[in-house]
């Protein structure tokens, strides 16, 4: 009798070791159910100036959030080790394949935005292979940065590592180009970029070699700005806004070279900031804000969280911040946990892709840097975003069992 309550004891220790990280299931599943809510709020203009029915975006962003929701489930109960590398390795190579075609497709399976091809046209819905190829892109790092990289000595010469490193810095130039030229999308260059950089660390690379990377990657920013006249007018929109601020603490004789006259106003910028103002501390309440109702525009999308500030005020935003923080926490402690190198640069790239997307996206609306046109992980309206995000999240539940068993075995080796 007492062999049968300890195998019981221990199948059920067993059980709950190979649960996924739930917590971290409900802190997304919370910020998918404000997303939805939102998406009804602040389009009270956009449907009414389109035509649309007044439950148009918050129907359809409710059906890929309840998706988004199961995919999230569903991955966490499946083994990572049949699942993360065939849907990672699936996603590199499938959206990037079609992300170098999409340039040629007729104009019926294609939607332009802002003078490139960005969404392939399907039935009901349209699709941005950018939001899926990141993904890819992270895992392909972590996949190669284990088997080619990882296990290279730390201290060896800068013409030997930058040839070790040459196929990663060959395969970022063409990402570059696809995304940055083809797409017309230097938000999410700088975004890879910044995961590449991180994950470099990450698998024992030298200091010398980031050197050598910082200063390719300014030169190739500042190129892809000045080749792009509407990259130009972006940051001649944010100067417009911060020059005084900047010149203002600069010796007297730097306005002479760096002020510019008669720049164009910062028009979204500005209506971002009189939301947040007007927010104070509470918000106006929800479905009460001003600046949605056509002084905003993208209000759902790019400028979400002014948006949402305007309505639910300060204090709103710090708790929506909170929970961000929370899930990015989650991740970074289960990248901590698991011994897979694999998993754990991938987890790690993951938890890095919400955060820079946030933080870039919060810089921007508040004038602090131009704005790049990246979407709120998890709250923007918009389905590719959702669902890759809900397909990511999934698989780092996935990982996160793996994790608990790796942590309760190294328990009880002590």
């Amino acid at each position: 009798m007492y062999f049968n309550k300890t195998n019981i004891k221990s199948n059920n220790n067993k059980s709950n070791n190979n649960e996924a990280d739930y917590p971290l299931f409900i802190l997304v599943s919370l910020l998918i159910i404000i997303s939805i809510t939102f998406s009804y709020s602040l389009t009270i203009y956009t449907v009414e100036f389109f035509g649309y029915d007044q439950f148009h975006f918050f129907i359809r962003q409710g059906l890929v959030g309840i998706l988004a929701i199961f995919i999230m489930w569903y991955f966490s109960l499946l083994d990572p080790d049949k699942i993360v590398k065939k849907i990672g390795m699936n996603l590199f190579v499938i959206f990037f394949v079609i992300m170098i075609l999409m340039p040629f497709l007729p104009s019926f399976m294609v939607t332009e935005s802002g003078g490139a091809n960005r969404w392939i046209r399907l039935p009901g819905f349209s699709l941005s292979p950018v939001e899926f190829f990141k993904i890819g892109f992270i895992y392909f790092l972590s996949w190669s940065f284990h088997r080619k990289v990882i296990h290279q000595p730390k201290k060896i010469g800068l013409i030997e590592e930058v040839l070790l490193l040459s196929p990663y810095f060959f395969t970022f130039f063409i990402v570059v180009f696809v995304i940055a030229f083809l797409q017309k999308d230097l938000g999410q260059v700088v975004l890879l970029a910044i995961i590449l950089v991180v994950l470099l660390i990450f698998a024992n690379r030298s200091f010398k070699i980031f050197l050598a990377l910082g200063t390719i990657a300014i030169v190739g920013v500042i190129g892809l700005i000045i080749v792009a006249p509407h990259r130009i007018k972006r940051i001649h929109s944010w100067w417009a806004m911060v020059q005084d601020g900047i010149l203002s603490v600069l010796p007297s004789w730097a306005e002479k070279y760096l002020r510019i006259d008669e720049l164009p106003e910062p028009y979204q910028v500005s209506h971002s900031l009189n939301a947040i103002h007007n927010g104070g501390f509470f918000g106006q309440g929800v479905g009460l804000g001003d600046l949605k109702v056509g002084f905003l525009s993208e209000v759902h999308t790019d400028f979400v969280l002014a948006g949402i500030t305007e309505e639910i005020g300060l204090v709103g935003l710090m708790l929506i911040s909170a929970i961000m923080f929370l899930i990015i926490w989650r991740i970074f402690k289960i990248s901590r946990r698991v011994e897979n190198p694999i998993y754990h640069l991938f987890t790690l790239g993951i938890a890095l892709m919400i955060i820079i997307a946030f933080l870039i996206n919060s810089y921007g609306i508040s004038g602090m840097i131009p704005i790049k046109g990246i979407a709120v992980p998890l709250l923007s309206y918009g389905g590719s975003s959702m669902l890759s995000m809900a397909i990511s999240i999934g698989l780092v539940l996935s990982i996160s069992k793996v994790a608990k068993e790796e942590e309760v075995i190294r328990k009880v080796k002590k």
